[in-house]
């Protein structure tokens, strides 16, 4: 199958968060991943090294692929983590997020540090290790997607806050985060779905200089239109994304709830 052919997107602003919606999941994750690449090549320019972090799910797909073929990065030069992980799975267990990640991302590009959450062990224990790896220097890039129930990382609604005092923490998954892994195919059944899980807190995610967020599929398309139109609150935490000074939202058009866009509006 070729490549479709990268339209120029559709745009609009909520609040402080920048939308593209691109004719194509393929367009979307190559103008998700350009967008990456030049964060990560200008923080490198400034201060010598980035730190960036990544969401393992079938919905980044297409932007760690483009990310993977993108031209003169350093990626000598990146430290990578990621921002959750299941709690009670065997390490390098094949639905592992950390196995995800260098399947889809580390293995190809080698940078020059991974920090893995280990998911077999004590939850408690790993989210206070992965916090103080978090804590050493400012994250440079977010790469996020969002949650069928409107959760980013695992920061599900009945446990997102705002205003966490913790960097990462161990949190029950809602029934709709568990079962999101089913439709993903990911899981054969919800039974076979971890109940618990590590993740980066919400306000340690939007600490991020540049938060770039891929979501495409119909099944996201409530979900988005929630965390552009409700009210920015723990309801749904991806609203959060609308008072960020520096977040991207790259969507395809199933995604794309109706009466976001103003007609005819492209982007600069």
């Amino acid at each position: 199958m070729s490549t479709p052919e990268i339209a120029h997107p559709r745009s609009t602003t909520v609040e402080r968060l920048r939308i593209r919606v691109h004719d194509h999941v393929d367009a979307a994750g190559e103008a998700a991943a350009a967008l990456v690449t030049h964060a990560i090549r200008q923080r490198i320019a400034k201060t010598g090294q980035a730190r960036i972090m990544f969401a393992a799910a079938p919905s980044q797909d297409g932007i760690l692929r483009a990310l993977r073929e993108q031209p003169d990065v350093d990626w000598s030069r990146v430290t990578a983590f990621q921002m959750d992980e299941y709690v009670g799975l065997d390490a390098g267990h094949p639905q592992a997020f950390g196995t995800y990640l260098h399947e889809h991302i580390y293995d190809a590009v080698r940078p020059g540090s991974v920090h893995v959450m280990r998911p077999d062990g004590d939850g408690a224990t790993e989210a206070e290790r992965y916090a103080a790896l978090l804590n050493e220097a400012p994250i440079d890039v977010v790469c996020m997607g969002i949650g069928e129930n409107g959760h980013i990382a695992f920061n599900d609604p009945h446990v997102a806050d705002f205003d966490d005092p913790l960097t990462v923490k161990v949190v029950e998954l809602d029934s709709a985060s568990r079962r999101q892994q089913v439709n993903d195919g990911c899981f054969p059944s919800i039974d076979d779905v971890p109940t618990h899980a590590i993740t980066v807190t919400v306000p340690a995610l939007l600490a991020g200089a540049t938060v770039i967020c891929s979501v495409p599929g119909a099944r996201k398309r409530e979900a988005v239109k929630r965390a552009l139109t409700g009210a920015v609150g723990t309801e749904c935490p991806a609203s959060a994304l609308r008072r960020h000074p520096d977040a991207w939202l790259f969507l395809d058009p199933a995604a794309t709830p109706d009466g976001i866009l103003p007609e005819g509006r492209t982007s600069a």
